[in-house]
């Protein structure tokens, strides 16, 4: 059984893939992604696929791969850099990474919303450059999360998980919006499930944590910015396809709301000319939610076991269900 390997993963991760009987290891051996030709070549004849996020894998790649492709296994839990109507079409078995980088996701994306909420990265530079001078009653003053509300896009894993440890700090509310209530799941929290516009009026905080799909692509946009409270905090550790960056730009720049702080961009990465690069109320990171040693490396051996299962007809850990 021939695999493909789309980059250097976790040495756990690719030792479960090699002391595996009868499997043949092919991998693209770089921290950087690999280069088009290359993988279109490495996937040809190859009957798994072990790739990443930062991987389209659409028609073209499919074609390349030809008939003996059966399973692709991707290290993430978001899925939309695959084209699964076409990975169905051909019956393809697709394995995921989901819940083991929840807590790492979760825990990133309260460290943003605290580094944007209470200008940290601004307060670092102002040590750094000497702006820092003498104690002063108003200088470096941000927002704090207690007695607020904080709306939730999405109360999924992450986002239960990003409620859970917001509750400590004395959140007086909880607001979540999403494709359906979720009454079990908001018992803990007495999050309140409500549309978005009334999540974008009262929330002094939003954090969007749901999947990217056709209905949330766009969502925060100029006309959902401009309902926002001008002291409010916006936070993405979703997907960046989520956010129109241009309207959130905008709002950022002409005081519209407060701050934000972004995990995910589009363009990933973002270009260093970019203008919400040259604001001080936006806190932007290179898509490190999951990024701690543990995390990447149980994601890696996750995938590596989804793969093998799905090459030997078993059922996988994780399975998309197509």
């Amino acid at each position: 059984m021939a695999v493909f390997v789309t980059r250097r993963i976790p040495a756990e991760g690719l030792r479960v893939l090699s002391q595996a009987g009868g499997c043949r290891v092919h991998q693209w051996d770089s921290e950087e992604p690999v280069p088009r030709a290359e993988l279109l070549s490495g996937v040809a004849g190859k009957r798994g696929l072990l790739c990443l996020l930062s991987d389209r894998i659409d028609r073209e790649v499919l074609e390349a791969a030809g008939p003996s492709l059966k399973v692709i296994s991707t290290m993430s839990v978001g899925f939309d850099h695959l084209a699964l109507d076409e990975i169905k079409k051909r019956g393809i078995r697709v394995g995921y990474t989901p819940d083991v980088l929840t807590d790492a996701t979760a825990e990133l994306s309260v460290a943003l919303l605290l580094a944007a909420c209470r200008r940290l990265p601004e307060a670092v530079e102002q040590v750094k450059n000497g702006g820092w001078t003498t104690w002063k009653p108003l200088w470096m003053c941000g927002y704090g999360l207690s007695n607020s509300t904080v709306g939730i896009i999405g109360l999924g894993r992450i986002g239960q998980a990003v409620a859970h440890r917001l509750k400590p700090f004395g959140v007086k509310k909880f607001l979540y919006t999403g494709s359906h209530p979720k009454p079990e799941s908001a018992a803990e929290f007495e999050a309140e499930f409500v549309p978005l516009t009334r999540l974008a009026e009262e929330s002094d905080f939003v954090v969007v944590t749901c999947a990217l799909t056709p209905a949330t692509q766009g969502m925060c946009n100029k006309d959902f910015f401009a309902k926002m409270k001008k002291t409010s905090v916006f936070v993405n550790t979703s997907r960046g396809a989520v956010v129109n960056q241009e309207d959130l730009y905008d709002a950022l720049a002409h005081g519209q709301i407060a701050a934000a702080g972004l995990d995910v961009t589009t363009p990933e990465p973002l270009p260093t000319d970019h203008p919400l690069l040259s604001l001080k109320n936006c806190v932007i990171l290179p898509h490190i939610g999951s990024a701690t040693y543990a995390t990447r490396s149980t994601m890696a051996v996750l995938a590596a076991e989804n793969l093998l299962a799905g090459l030997r007809g078993e059922p996988m850990p994780h399975e998309l269900q197509l």
